[in-house]
């Protein structure tokens, strides 16, 4: 009898789940938002209702039948180290994500040149010069955290920043094509 209650059990837990990944269609971006901070405990910093829906269906389904296997988990803690810095759970000891410590501030990035360096981009005949610095960027004496930020500044458009200013590396050679001063 004990087997046949927990097959029973499993079936409404089951069931349970496949109602509440249908429901998730028919949810707002703030009901979403809302069953985020329910089934991950912390709140979402994004409003991109497909995400949002994905995000909350994982959980579900990870909440129900267990998550991720142990070995897949000790593969996360191996590769984490590796992982971008904005891919990396935000976590103090034992804290749940969100709750956490900063995280260390993320690698330079090898396209860019010298701290200190200026890096020139001619934009319809004007000449636009931003300083290199060791934690973001000047331009026109303000600081800025991204090249494309600054690149959508100076042309009205979302770019890369890297290539709006002619930063990228050169194929085959693992050398920057750089515009500095």
């Amino acid at each position: 009898m004990n087997n046949r209650k927990q097959v029973r059990q499993e079936r409404a837990v089951m069931a349970s789940v496949s109602e509440q990944l249908i429901a998730l269609e028919k949810m707002t971006v703030g009901e979403l938002a809302e069953k985020f901070r329910e089934v991950f405990g912390f709140p979402t910093r994004t409003r991109n209702k497909p995400y949002l829906r994905k995000r909350v269906a994982w959980q579900i389904q990870a909440l129900a039948e267990g998550g991720l296997s142990p070995r897949a988990l000790a593969k996360i803690e191996e590769l984490a180290p590796l992982a971008p810095v904005r891919w990396r759970p935000e976590r103090a000891s034992g804290d749940a994500p969100g709750a956490g410590a900063p995280i260390q501030a993320r690698p330079r990035d090898s396209r860019l040149p010298a701290i200190g360096s200026t890096v020139v981009r001619v934009h319809q005949g004007v000449e636009h010069q931003v300083t290199v610095l060791a934690d973001g960027f000047e331009y026109q004496g303000q600081r800025h955290a991204s090249l494309s930020q600054i690149a959508r500044l100076i042309s009205g458009t979302a770019w890369n920043g890297y290539t709006f200013f002619g930063l990228q590396r050169r194929p085959g050679t693992g050398q920057n094509t750089e515009t500095c001063a």
